[in-house]
């Protein structure tokens, strides 16, 4: 897959060609819990495959104000952008065959092998109450017929970006499935509905680095973060477009946080940490 801002053979960048593009509906992806719809979208010549999805197909939630995910999932590729670790695809909101709808770049992602992390393993559930070489422990799971697993994800700096990703955008459902490795290496995350809520909803199975120090990588780029959400700088005026002023606060106060506490987050302990199913 080309990086990100790129699409595959021509000068526009992706966010160009999915926004001013011709979107075609080829198919739906029956597995979401909302409308989620395979498109290709074609602009000058260039065209590429990409997710379209209709805030009209967006289940209510009891959490969150109706209508309003479409908005989040733009929202956290702005964030993630402004980190500078692209760990979203190139998204944007814009107008589709059924109404405006978040429209993201299609990563054609490579099977997770299982097992070792030195092989490209992301998770796995492993016997014993230790994690073993290379990889971190999250807790234990019921795997049916009384008996337990230890789950685990790899130390990977792909997946500790996440995490402060994570955090950042208080992702209520982060799962594996949602995690996309691609053949060059590149590990994207998808699936951001469920975010910026001011309430803390933090679910995530990437909880292996919780409590342990930020990484230098990481408070380089909370502080670039937090400067560009400062009022009146492009990225907080983009953001109050998309989640509301006292969400938009309660960014600021995350990555205010994470910077004063210095190390990654834990379980609140008042949500539940895991997402179910986790996959």
């Amino acid at each position: 897959m080309p990086a990100p801002e790129r699409i595959p053979t021509g000068s526009l960048t992706a966010v160009e060609l999915l926004a001013k593009g011709e979107l075609t509906v080829r198919g739906r992806i029956r597995e979401a819990s909302n409308a989620v719809l395979y498109c290709t979208v074609a602009y000058e010549g260039e065209s590429t495959h990409c997710v379209y999805k209709p805030v009209a197909g967006e289940r209510p939630l009891w959490d969150f104000p109706d209508g309003t995910l479409a908005q989040r999932e733009v929202a956290a590729y702005e964030v993630s952008a402004a980190l500078g670790w692209d760990l979203v695809p190139p998204t944007v909101l814009r107008d589709g065959p059924y109404g405006e709808g978040m429209v993201q770049l299609w990563i054609e992602q490579i099977e997770q092998p299982e097992g070792d992390p030195e092989d490209g393993g992301l998770l796995a559930l492993v016997d014993g109450e230790e994690p073993g070489e290379g990889w971190k422990a999250v807790g234990l799971a019921d795997v049916g017929e009384g008996r337990t697993a230890l789950l685990v994800h790899a130390d990977d700096e792909r997946l500790r970006r996440l995490a402060v990703l994570d955090a950042v955008i208080n992702n209520g459902d982060r799962k594996g499935g949602h995690l996309l490795p691609t053949e060059g290496g590149r590990l994207y995350g998808i699936d951001h509905g469920v975010t910026f809520n001011v309430d803390d909803k933090l679910r995530t199975l990437l909880w292996g680095w919780a409590g342990e120090p930020l990484t230098e990588e990481a408070v380089a780029a909370l502080t670039r973060l937090a400067a560009a959400l400062a009022p009146g700088e492009p990225l907080a005026t983009r953001l109050a477009e998309l989640i509301t002023a006292a969400e938009l606060d309660a960014l600021r106060g995350r990555v205010a946080g994470l910077l004063s506490d210095g190390v990654h987050r834990s379980p609140s302990g008042e949500w539940p940490p895991i997402p179910w199913p986790p996959v």
